[in-house]
């Protein structure tokens, strides 16, 4: 709901000075829920109340609380909190027992990990007999498999805060179907019209993406689900997420007037308002596979979908097991 005309609001570099935060500070702290902004009249500029500000100026603790929940460190710095080297702590976040916040790209164009400080520190209290000797087996086995769920681990933290943040379904499922790449989202979504629905409330790419072709393609995939068994995981996601859409309105068609006035500017506060807490990656299943589209007036509401889509992958993996068997040669073979 946009601010009152009469409210007093100020806006986001206002707000970062008057909270003593650097910019990017103040960006994580609206992405994690810290600094609540409201809409202010059409459009999807945000602005932060003057009475949030007096909220957290008011805190025991403020500023040093504020900007300590908001400290991100890189890997070096990660490491001497916890007392440990660069490359241990490198092998911990790989095998997800520390789950980055954001990213960036130097100049080189490698990945440079960012993880909350305040995390860190919770981690070594909670584990540390993960910080000194030989780590267990399970996790060595891991690494030598190249194993790296950084990527992942921060996906399901953004998806988690956009999920917890929006209101409409249609958004909620946008929000799950950004992380596929659109083929998986084409056949998981055979409605053209649901894809273009889904398609328009995307929500933004996070602040701070490259702006160089090359960088932000290298970006664009860190934002896609990459793991067979991720993919799955999404795609079974959207499907219960498209069907309690479904069970609310059904997607505008050409010439038909959007219902619940849902669009980007809805999505784009869910990609910047989020519930303050501990967030967790929320588990949202699939897709249902269909036909052709009846009528707008004919159409069922929630239908299920699913056993088509499950029934349709335990074919693929049937047929792709018996093809195994055909083409098996002998242990011998070079």
């Amino acid at each position: 709901m946009a601010v009152d005309e009469g409210a007093r609001t100020v806006t986001p570099g206002r707000a970062a000075q008057e909270l003593e935060l650097r910019r990017d500070e103040f960006r994580l702290a609206v992405q994690l829920g810290l600094v609540r902004t409201a809409p202010t009249g059409e459009g999807e500029r945000r602005r932060v109340e003057r009475r949030e500000l007096d909220r957290l100026r008011a805190a025991p603790d403020f500023p040093v609380g504020l900007r300590e929940r908001v400290r991100a460190v890189g890997t070096g710095e990660a490491a001497a909190l916890l007392g440990i080297t660069a490359d241990r702590f490198t092998r911990l976040a790989r095998t997800g027992h520390v789950s980055p916040v954001r990213f960036s790209l130097n100049r080189y164009r490698m990945v440079v990990w960012m993880y909350l400080a305040q995390e860190v520190v919770e981690f070594g209290l909670t584990r540390p007999d993960l910080l000194t000797g030989r780590l267990p087996l399970h996790l060595r086995e891991l690494l030598a498999a190249h194993e790296d769920r950084r990527a992942r681990n921060w996906r399901a933290r953004r998806l988690a805060l956009l999920l917890r943040a929006a209101e409409d379904p249609w958004a909620r499922a946008a929000a799950i179907a950004s992380l596929l790449d659109p083929v998986q989202v084409a056949e998981a979504v055979d409605d053209p019209y649901e894809r273009t629905h889904l398609d328009r409330l995307r929500p933004p790419p996070p602040p701070g993406m490259p702006v160089s072709p090359v960088a932000r393609e290298i970006a664009e995939r860190l934002m896609r689900a990459d793991d067979p068994d991720e993919i799955l995981w999404h795609r079974l996601s959207l499907a219960l997420a498209l069907d309690e859409a479904r069970a609310e309105r059904q997607a505008p068609h050409p010439g038909e007037t959007r219902a619940g006035g849902v669009g980007a500017s809805a999505v784009a506060q869910a990609s910047t308002v989020a519930l303050a807490g501990p967030v967790r990656a929320e588990a949202v299943p699939a897709v249902p596979a269909r036909a052709g589209r009846p009528a707008a007036g004919d159409r069922p509401v929630g239908r299920p979908g699913r056993a088509r889509f499950l029934e349709r992958f335990r074919r693929r993996r049937e047929v792709g097991a018996a093809r195994s068997r055909r083409r098996r040669r002998p242990v011998a073979w070079p």
